[in-house]
């Protein structure tokens, strides 16, 4: 809280599919955002392999243990989204280098159009390799082993993914 207000911030993403790196950013940011809404959102340039909906689930399934985070799909311009649910936060966490450039181009936009600022966290080492892409992509090459797939997203939706892209 500051000056007796709790700190809402939204966390973006298409979350096509939710990573542990993605659980990870979610729960270190609660360490200091009161009140964090994930945002499920449509980005036209990828194609997403779960609906909105799917995504939307999915999400809600990992957090439902935890206070103070909700689930929220969204299309549009993230900054507007952030301003209509009452925060002026953003969270992003960030890989290497080529996500800080992005993420940078993308916080200042969003701070110019919105007045929206940016919190970045750094992934944790376990996950700094882990991207819904490669995920994507290892499991339609043939891994449909659930232990394997779990150390890079939640047992649940790993057998989703094994589901999506048949045994």
């Amino acid at each position: 809280m500051v000056n007796g207000k709790p700190i809402r911030a939204v966390y973006p993403g298409t979350f096509d599919p939710i990573t542990n790196g993605h659980i990870d950013i979610i729960k270190r940011a609660k360490v200091f955002i009161d009140d964090l809404i994930i945002a499920v959102g449509h980005n036209p340039e990828k194609q997403a392999l779960f609906s909105s909906e799917d995504r939307v689930t999915m999400m809600r399934e990992m957090i439902q243990d935890m206070d103070g985070v909700d689930v929220i799909s969204y299309e549009g311009l993230t900054a507007e989204f952030v301003l209509s649910v009452g925060a002026k936060i953003i969270v992003r966490g960030i890989r290497d280098n080529i996500d800080l450039h992005f993420e940078l181009q993308q916080a200042n936009i969003n701070l110019a159009i919105g007045g929206v600022d940016t919190i970045f966290l750094m992934t944790s080492d376990l996950y700094a390799l882990t991207s819904s892409t490669y995920i994507k992509q290892i499991v339609e090459l043939g891994c449909k082993d659930l232990d394997r797939l779990s150390r890079l997203v939640p047992p649940p939706v790993a057998l989703r993914l094994i589901e999506k892209f048949g045994k």
